[in-house]
């Protein structure tokens, strides 16, 4: 029996970037999720289903070619928007990807219900409570639950990290950093 491999996987922003510097043309559609939600998205521009190739179909509409100086302002207002980075593979072969969608907690289907599977990235967290003072910034960080506060204390399921990063960009004490998932 052949292993599902789930067409979405989660990297860190600069992953993404990486990524799409690998290439050189970009197509942008209109997210799913996004056009789906009849309060639309407060976090970010609906234009975030970014592609590698330009016959594949997207979940939402409005499939456009974008020179790298727009694909590059979308990644700038994820990183800014707080949106986690996540790659799809092609639908026939997954060990290619084919482009990279920008999701958040206000719209995004998956992060909201968990319904559809996604592969975590590669890295895992690492947090320094030495260091930790407890300010929750991180919690508020993690769309997948694995920070939480409970009395007074920050609980860490790094069974429930998926390697995003937005931890890290949280911690203005620097005492989250990502290393390789074992």
């Amino acid at each position: 029996m052949t292993e599902y491999i789930p067409i979405h996987y989660v990297c860190t922003n600069k992953d993404a970037r990486k990524m799409i510097f690998a290439h050189d043309r970009f197509w942008v559609s209109n997210c799913g999720c996004r056009e789906g939600n009849k309060d639309g998205c407060k976090r970010s521009r609906i234009d975030v289903c970014l592609s590698f190739r330009g016959d594949i179909g997207s979940s939402g509409s409005g499939l456009r070619e974008i020179p790298l100086t727009e694909v590059v302002a979308i990644l700038d207002e994820a990183s800014e928007k707080k949106l986690v980075t996540r790659p799809f593979r092609g639908e026939k072969d997954r060990s290619v990807t084919e482009g990279i969608c920008f999701c958040c907690n206000d719209c995004c289907g998956y992060i909201l219900n968990r319904e559809e599977r996604c592969d975590k990235g590669t890295q895992i967290e690492s947090t320094d409570m030495e260091l930790c003072n407890l300010c929750g910034d991180c919690v508020q960080a993690c769309y997948f639950g694995a920070r939480k506060m409970v009395d007074d204390k920050l609980v860490v399921s790094r069974d429930e990290c998926y390697g995003c990063g937005m931890c890290v960009e949280a911690c203005s004490l620097e005492a989250i950093s990502l290393g390789a998932r074992k």
